[in-house]
């Protein structure tokens, strides 16, 4: 129940029954998750939780590739409509591997956008605006969005679990879903182990306006202190022609060069970006990430369920954090919405446990794939530099094996939960 007096954060007062399902954390996982809930069965009681203040989503100027599996599952829960307006589909992919400072960049591996006709591997999509559209379809469902206010503790019984507030309120539930990010509070409260280390490096992340349009094209460059990406954006309202920029650096140069002279930043940025879109310049604030390996040894506890960044992250280098956490949460609410409908106890752990059987290997495949990827690349050894090359090479002139990885990028191989394939659960 919610046992506090209704305020400005989104509540509408106090509950007088338990909820079924409580979701910590309100970003694209979390309010997936009560979408996906919500929508399949709506007798389901459910609510969101969220630490961050209200409105911070809205600051948020960053951007994020949607696999194709993803935008169909945004089709299904109906936000896809609203968000596609605004989505710069990708049309094309090269990879290159070189230096800074090298004059040619050789392009290795190219890829097509397209995983069926007309249909795009992926979108880039920005972060406030798959976030509002998501906001604005649970809404419509009726679920209440409780911002501001972290859980500070939560017991379990046979039953249930009964959530505690940072203000001393309480929420009981049948299920608690932990979508709290990667350094989540409530995996550490669950006593869930991690495999965990740090690279060394960090993300700079920031969008560029230029010149000329990039025509959906998006670049991933290999240089020794890491990948750097460049990721086609929708024009502003303006008409200019924008990218984003995912740039990966060791921390300590990252750090000085988003905390240094501007001058020196577009100075670096441009090298490696180039002149092929004529003049850029930096259009918001470049931000730094430290990048590391973070994989849960458990998804599930009593009552609990581990779902997105909470349960892995992994590095930028394949672009499938996010679209692992849609996959997390299609496949969570699959298993949830068909125990329900068998009358089982939707947060049981011998159903929790059908989620964690179904995620945790494609898991632990991606984190270690990245990892290998970014050990492989990020270095500037001659002889491995020789190898990797010779692999983007033969992957070039093998049109199935290219088939394969562009179905991997999309999101639609392997075990398939039914809202990645655009059905309904």
């Amino acid at each position: 129940m919610v046992d506090r007096k209704p305020d400005a954060t989104g509540t509408n007062g106090n509950r007088e029954a338990p909820l079924d399902v409580l979701i910590a954390g309100a970003g694209y996982v979390g309010l997936t998750a009560a979408v996906s809930l919500k929508q399949a069965r709506p007798g389901l009681a459910i609510a969101i939780v969220d630490a961050a203040p209200a409105g911070a989503w809205q600051r948020d100027g960053r951007a994020s590739a949607i696999a194709a599996a993803a935008s169909r599952m945004l089709e299904q829960l109906g936000v896809w409509r609203e968000i596609a307006p605004e989505a710069q589909a990708i049309t094309e992919m090269i990879i290159t591997d070189s230096r800074a400072a090298d004059p040619v960049r050789p392009v290795f591996l190219t890829f097509d956008g397209e995983v069926a006709p007309g249909e795009p591997f992926a979108h880039m999509v920005a972060n406030r605006d798959l976030n509002g559209a998501l906001r604005r379809r649970a809404a419509k469902l009726g679920i209440d969005i409780i911002e501001g206010m972290a859980v500070s503790a939560f017991d379990t019984n046979g039953a249930g679990i009964t959530v505690h507030l940072a203000d001393g309120a309480t929420l009981k539930a049948r299920l608690l879903i932990a979508a709290d990010g990667v350094n989540s509070r409530l995996r550490d409260m669950a006593g869930i182990k991690t495999v965990k280390w740090e690279y060394g490096q960090s993300g700079i992340v920031c969008t560029v306006a230029h010149e000329r349009p990039h025509n959906g094209r998006a670049e991933e460059h290999f240089l020794p202190a890491g990948p750097f990406a460049t990721l086609p954006l929708k024009p502003d309202k303006d008409g200019t022609n924008r990218s984003s920029i995912v740039w990966v650096e060791r921390t300590q140069d990252a750090q000085a060069l988003v905390e240094g002279d501007e001058f020196v930043f577009e100075h670096d940025l441009e090298q490696r970006f180039g002149l092929k879109l004529g003049e850029i310049r930096v259009a918001d604030k470049p931000r730094a990430w430290p990048l590391g390996l973070t994989l849960a040894r458990a998804f599930v506890a009593p009552r609990i369920a581990l779902a997105g960044d909470a349960a892995h992250g992994i590095h930028p280098i394949a672009g499938q954090g996010l679209n692992l956490g849609f996959k997390d949460v299609a496949a969570l609410a699959e298993v949830v919405v068909e125990a329900d409908r068998l009358g089982q106890d939707i947060g049981a752990l011998d159903v929790l446990e059908r989620y964690q059987q179904w995620r945790r290997f494609d898991t632990l495949q991606m984190g270690v794939t990245t990892d290998v990827l970014n050990r492989l690349f990020s270095n500037d050894i001659g002889p491995l530099r020789a190898v990797r090359d010779l692999g983007l090479g033969l992957v070039e002139r093998m049109p199935r094996l290219k088939d394969f990885f562009i179905r991997q990028a999309s999101g639609l191989s392997g075990d398939t939960p039914r809202l990645l394939k655009g059905e309904a659960i």
